[in-house]
């Protein structure tokens, strides 16, 4: 394995320490995900820089001048605290001819607008929930067609940000109010879509052109309270707390209908492609009780810290941790500017 000298760009306020602290929880620290990447890629023997951003691109070229660095590990999720904003600054890198891992900003583009996302996926007949999309400033005009209960979202904000309970609604007073709520609260947009009933699931994928698909995960929430529906709020997805107290777990999807992982991974597979997603990307999806799969939404370069979902599932395919970021970081050097286009 050639050793590389690698700019891991993260935001400033994540840029973990050499040597945490005596007491520090590092299951439950924010910079987790860089803390596991940086050290992991350290003990491989390459050489890493750790770069903080914030609002200032100019440091990125400097660093480069300085360090020259052979590929760029993109940790970022915003710029400038706008989430979608990272699709600029993979364009500066593709600007400044310097590799690096993740998605390609065409595909953040489009994954990171989800209604857009959605549409594109319906011309290629992907089945996903019927919606309608609220902008800011703009008056609720539901589709009679969509009937309750409805979900509503953010329309780009990642990590369940903006997602509770409160967000299923039943009737137009509650649609207003959470439309409201993701007006104010969340600063953007809102997606409105049908409420899927069933189970939540998750399918990485690696690679640009030739791709890999992990084993179908599941996000395991049976032992919440019955009256709760089954979905990732922000509390089950980040709160370790909630997650011990109802036993939430995710785990390699069992119990499938036969065939129904290999139908679930080709739709992953092809909503990689139609989106073009290029690294690594996570697509959600939901099972409902007839077996019907949804198509949720995309996530490029999602959390790939050492026990998130996305390495887990990558273990379960036969694919270490270490082994998993040098298969990023070789998929990331072989990809060029309009190589799936």
């Amino acid at each position: 394995m050639k050793k590389l000298s690698v700019l891991a760009l993260m935001h400033e306020d994540l840029i973990p320490p050499e040597k945490p602290g005596e007491g520090v929880d590092l299951a439950t620290v924010e910079w987790k995900t860089e803390y596991d990447i940086v050290t992991t890629l350290r003990d491989m023997g390459h050489e890493v820089s750790p770069l903080g951003l914030r609002n200032d691109l100019a440091v990125i070229r400097k660093a480069i001048e300085e360090r020259k660095p052979q590929i760029a590990f993109n940790l970022l999720e915003e710029f400038d605290g706008v989430a979608v904003y990272d699709q600029n600054v993979v364009s500066y890198l593709e600007l400044l001819r310097i590799p690096y891992t993740g998605c390609n900003p065409r595909g953040l583009m489009l994954a990171r607008d989800k209604s857009l996302a959605k549409k594109v996926l319906s011309y290629h007949r992907i089945p996903s929930p019927d919606f309608f999309v609220c902008p800011l400033g703009e008056t609720i005009k539901r589709p009679k067609r969509l009937e309750f209960p409805l979900i509503v979202k953010s329309v780009s904000e990642e990590a369940s940000l903006g997602i509770s309970q409160a967000s299923i609604v039943e009737d137009d007073e509650k649609l207003k109010e959470r439309v409201a709520f993701i007006h104010s609260s969340v600063g953007t947009g809102a997606l409105v879509e049908r409420y899927i009933e069933g189970r939540e699931l998750y399918v990485g994928v690696l690679g640009n052109r030739q791709l890999q698909v992990l084993p179908v995960w599941e996000l395991i929430m049976d032992q919440m309270p019955e009256e709760c529906r089954r979905i990732a709020t922000q509390r089950v997805k980040w709160s370790r707390k909630y997650q011990t107290k109802y036993g939430i777990t995710s785990g390699e999807a069992k119990d499938l209908p036969n065939g129904m992982a290999g139908e679930i991974q080709h739709i992953a597979k092809r909503v990689f492609r139609i989106l073009g997603l290029s690294g690594y990307a996570r697509i959600d999806l939901r099972l409902d009780p007839n077996g019907t799969v949804y198509v949720l939404e995309a996530n490029p370069n999602p959390q790939i810290a050492h026990d998130e979902d996305f390495a887990e599932s990558a273990e379960r395919a036969g694919i270490p941790y270490r082994v998993l970021l040098q298969h990023i970081l070789n998929i990331g050097l072989r990809w060029r500017p309009g190589s799936i286009m």
